[in-house]
């Protein structure tokens, strides 16, 4: 059995200080909206429960779906590689960027500059900060990791995401062939390729980024962005189905207004040699509404294996 953790949406703070010309344009109101919202919902002492939850529950790995920094400003970076070291090494720690670790265009490259050791491809050395180092792809056991990159610089009021026509090429070819390498293949995206959202939240390419999954298959594709936790079951070759999962903000307390914070644990398990091999078990750990105690709150089982498929 395999078990991963899956981390989004951490928010990290405080914020840096920061010249009066970095705070021009998007980024100033990314500022108000963290100094009227976000630093009093988000917490370092929640982010430190939940980690410590984490290691308690000792996974294979843990993966981690964006939004670590918040206006984009270059000396966040540096904060989100400390938080990734408290959670494991480059190996064992696997990173895609969100919407806000491209919030503006200057800095949308320093996710990939500071985080590489945790969004680097098996076998890939030295620069990942090329556009094409997207897929990528981690294998472990006999799961597969697959970086997307969603995360675009926007206009201020705006948080969307685009993969792009290149990428989910891209993304078709790894999905064939690790497919033929029977491995259980793991989506990693910020943006959520399925449910319902604001248009100014939305994946652009969605549908187009839903039409690969249906096309070329995987078992499971993690996400972030909304800080409320879902579960939606997509198409998939085969009449099969596939479930997309979000979780809750990683830095949420017990109190927040949109969801209390935690993150998911999947247990994967191949089971003999059935047509679809796989049995995943979500297990959403975290805070109760008015509790401060970090426990499991629910489990569901996403998958099953099914003979003759």
């Amino acid at each position: 059995m395999f078990v991963l953790a899956h981390v989004t949406d951490a928010h990290l703070g405080p914020l840096p200080r920061a010249r009066f010309a970095e705070l021009a344009g998007k980024r100033a109101l990314g500022v108000l909206n963290w100094r009227r919202g976000r630093q009093h919902r988000f917490s370092i002492a929640t982010i430190d429960l939940l980690v410590d939850d984490i290691k308690a529950m000792a996974p294979d790995h843990i993966a981690v779906t964006g939004d670590l920094v918040n206006v984009g400003l270059a000396a966040e970076f540096a904060t989100g590689l400390n938080f990734l070291k408290s959670l494991g090494e480059g190996p064992d720690v696997t990173v895609v960027p969100g919407n806000h670790d491209a919030y503006v265009r200057s800095t949308a490259h320093h996710s990939l500059l500071n985080w590489g050791d945790y969004m680097r491809g098996d076998g890939v050395n030295g620069d990942v900060t090329d556009e094409s180092a997207f897929p990528f792809v981690r294998r472990r056991g006999d799961v597969a990791l697959i970086g997307v990159s969603s995360a675009i610089p926007t206009h201020p009021f705006m948080a969307t995401g685009k993969v792009g026509r290149a990428q989910r090429e891209r993304l078709g070819a790894v999905l064939d062939g690790l497919g033929e390498e029977g491995l259980f293949r793991v989506v990693m995206i910020h943006h959520p390729p399925a449910g319902l959202r604001a248009g100014h939240k939305r994946l652009i390419d969605e549908v187009a980024v839903r039409d690969v999954l249906a096309r070329h298959g995987a078992e499971l594709v993690i996400c972030g962005h909304d800080h409320v936790p879902m579960v939606e079951m997509i198409p998939g070759p085969n009449s099969g189905l596939i479930p997309v999962v979000e979780a809750p903000s990683f830095a949420a307390g017990p109190e927040d207004r949109h969801w209390p914070g935690g993150y998911h644990l999947y247990r994967i398990e191949r089971v003999g040699e059935a047509g679809f091999p796989w049995r995943c078990t979500m297990e959403a750990r975290g805070f109760q509404r008015g509790e401060t105690l970090v426990a499991a709150r629910s489990t569901r089982v996403l998958t099953e294996a099914i003979s003759g498929r």
